[in-house]
């Protein structure tokens, strides 16, 4: 990974990069270019997964398309995830479906910001725009689990709230004058991760067995909201632990 000398350097090795993604490492972190050429640390993205956006970087930026439409779409493909799971427990193959919705949502949100850096138009009232819809979403697609009745809807909501948490107590180093904390285990990829995991495993589960997917006295998505809930106790106590650590080692 390439290193800039300050802030201004990075800022000006992005506006002369800004059309290209290629990276020398197979995971980066990248960047939106904000006003006053604070480089704002960005969720660490797989090579192989920004390869699949390139060419709609390319289109969007030829278009003309926002990068906060595009934000705007990950909230849509929430909410198509959403309607899925919550017609699943009558339609069983929407299982199939809603989790493809949970990766479209992540890969519009991975556009917006290679989009904005590669249409200058990376702001702070961007970087807004580049979260809130991530916390809507996190709450949609929960709130589709709760009502499929394939989950208790208690667990859907308490896996709801430790997303939030797990998202806010990444946003608190940033806010003292840190940076941004990513690590932990159940971040919002993983999170998406698991819950496609427990619904494809449900899908299969009714297709061989027939009846509820209830293998005991919890359902298979009972299980994936508890392992959520745990990954994000876990997560939010790792990024505490970070940020007082970062804290403690800042020049007073």
């Amino acid at each position: 990974m390439m290193e800039c000398a300050s802030t201004g350097e990075a800022a000006a090795f992005w506006q002369r990069n800004r059309t290209a993604f290629y990276p020398s490492a197979a995971w980066i972190v990248y960047g939106n270019l904000m006003s006053d050429d604070r480089l704002v640390a960005r969720r660490p993205i797989a090579e192989a997964f920004r390869k699949t956006a390139r060419w709609a970087t390319r289109l969007c930026v030829k278009r003309g398309i926002h990068p906060d439409t595009i934000s705007y779409a990950s909230m849509l493909a929430a909410t198509a995830a959403a309607v899925c799971f919550w017609w699943a427990g009558e339609v069983p193959l929407l299982l199939i479906i809603a989790p493809l919705f949970c990766f479209l949502r992540l890969w519009f949100n991975m556009l917006d910001g290679m989009v904005a850096i590669a249409s200058g138009k990376a702001s702070a009232r961007g970087e807004i725009l580049n979260d809130l819809p991530d916390r809507v979403s996190d709450v949609i697609v929960f709130a589709g689990l709760a009502y499929s009745g394939l989950v208790h809807p208690a667990l859907a909501y308490w896996a709801m709230i430790f997303a939030l948490l797990t998202a806010y107590v990444g946003l608190l180093g940033q806010a003292v004058g840190g940076q941004r904390e990513f690590s932990g285990m159940m971040s919002k990829p993983w999170r998406m991760a698991a819950v496609s995991v427990g619904a494809w495993t449900t899908a299969l589960f009714l297709a061989t067995q027939g009846g509820a997917a209830r293998p005991g006295r919890l359902s298979i998505l009972d299980w994936t909201c508890l392992l959520v809930i745990a990954g994000c106790a876990q997560t939010v106590f790792v990024r505490l632990k970070r940020i007082m650590v970062a804290l403690g080692n800042k020049p007073r």
